[in-house]
């Protein structure tokens, strides 16, 4: 399949513009992704690249140069990345059953979580549909963001239906949620994002929503304008970018897609009221630059640039639903809003 030049490419609309890059990296040579599981910057713009290659953690410059590695022979399965204010690096090794956090340059600080030991919820697979109860921290957890009061949320996702929320320090202060569809209750919740206010929305994948709750765990509503969502950012203005992941990758066996025609990975924009602002990708061409095959990850740095990251060979590409040149990384520059009238 010949690629568009990813200077041609523009994808998203009104102020939500973007070109399209999805070879903006430049890897030490002889090395490789596999797949992007998680993507975030720090304060300088640097791109941590948490991946399922040799070396797990690899972090470039905004200009896609390579700057260092680290990580080899600690994880189990990279799941999630998120970075805090004062550029502490948070990972999610999802098969390990911990969170860690690092420092940038990749010294152990914390660990959440016992490595190797999964909590009791009757689950022993990814497969969401065999938990039979909730259970305490953790059981193959997804994703970690860190809320403005400095407390950590973690979505514990595969193996359990649960979010758990953390002290700065390590201390386990509460939990929420079960298996189920209903207010409250996951199927999947995925990734995790707290707003400038406290609000801490939930990726509740397997239900095709994003929940919302109030710091302590209240349901205050959901957003349903999503298909399979995998992660949320918010950036400084409050608006809220999701990496959804379709219907045509990743899906358990036996569940099916919506009649119609289910869209495929694509990354959408919402405001604080969860209006669509811009939306883009649909799986359509998911090898082609500025579309998906399965968006795991997006995170938008200080200068507003979008990255999202795909698991491409485990959503299928290692069944041969994508070449095994599919993207895994894409970074999305912003239009400026004069250039994009």
């Amino acid at each position: 399949m010949t690629r568009t030049e990813p200077s041609a490419v523009i994808v998203g609309q009104g102020a939500f513009a973007y070109r399209a890059c999805d070879d903006w990296q430049q890897l030490p040579d002889g090395w490789s992704l596999v797949e992007v599981a998680g993507v975030a910057t720090d304060a300088a713009g640097n791109v941590f690249v948490f991946n399922r290659g040799e070396h797990p953690l690899i972090v470039f410059d905004r200009q896609g140069r390579f700057l260092r590695s680290w990580g080899e022979g600690q994880f189990a399965r990279p799941h999630g990345i998120t970075i805090g204010p004062d550029d502490a690096v948070y990972c999610v090794d999802d098969a390990d059953h911990t969170v860690r956090k690092y420092s940038p340059e990749g010294q152990l600080l914390l660990t959440f979580g016992i490595s190797g030991q999964r909590a009791d919820t009757g689950a022993t697979t990814v497969d969401y549909r065999t938990i039979r109860r909730a259970g305490p921290p953790f059981n193959l957890p997804t994703n970690v963001a860190v809320a403005p009061s400095g407390e950590l949320y973690v979505a514990d996702g595969y193996g359990n239906a649960r979010v758990h929320r953390f002290s700065a320090d390590g201390l386990l202060l509460d939990s929420w949620g079960a298996p189920g569809d209903g207010p409250g209750q996951f199927h999947v919740p995925h990734g995790i994002a707290v707003d400038a206010e406290g609000t801490v929305y939930v990726a509740d994948r397997e239900n095709s929503r994003v929940q919302r709750f109030s710091p302590d765990g209240t349901f205050l509503d959901q957003w349903t304008d999503v298909a399979r969502p995998c992660e949320v950012f918010i950036d400084a203005a409050g608006y809220v970018y999701v990496a959804e992941l379709g219907y045509r990758a990743g899906m358990f066996p036996g569940n099916e897609p919506p009649p119609g025609t289910p869209t495929g990975g694509r990354t959408s924009v919402f405001d604080a009221a969860g209006r669509l602002q811009a939306r883009w990708g649909g799986g359509d061409n998911p090898c082609q630059v500025g579309d998906f095959f399965a968006p795991h990850d997006v995170w938008v740095d200080r200068f507003g640039d979008v990255y999202v990251g795909e698991v491409t060979m485990s959503a299928g590409g290692n069944r041969g639903l994508v070449s095994p040149d599919c993207p895994s990384l894409q970074k999305f520059v912003r239009i400026p809003a004069e250039e994009s009238r």
